[in-house]
């Protein structure tokens, strides 16, 4: 699972370093930083005020 996940981000920098397109990197790891904001605080006292940016 690990090694897949690599190769992903390997291939998505190749993507990028090859198109030009860095605008795509602070998109794609503000999704990601959202994304385990999500499932981390599942359940927990955050839930709440993550609730209402949404």
């Amino acid at each position: 699972m690990f090694e897949s996940t690599l190769d992903f981000l390997k291939d998505l920098w190749a993507f990028m370093k090859e198109r030009q397109k860095y605008w795509l990197l602070p998109l794609i790891v503000t999704l990601v930083f959202l994304g385990a904001l999500i499932v981390l605080s599942h359940g927990s006292v955050i839930a709440p005020f993550i609730y209402t940016l949404f």
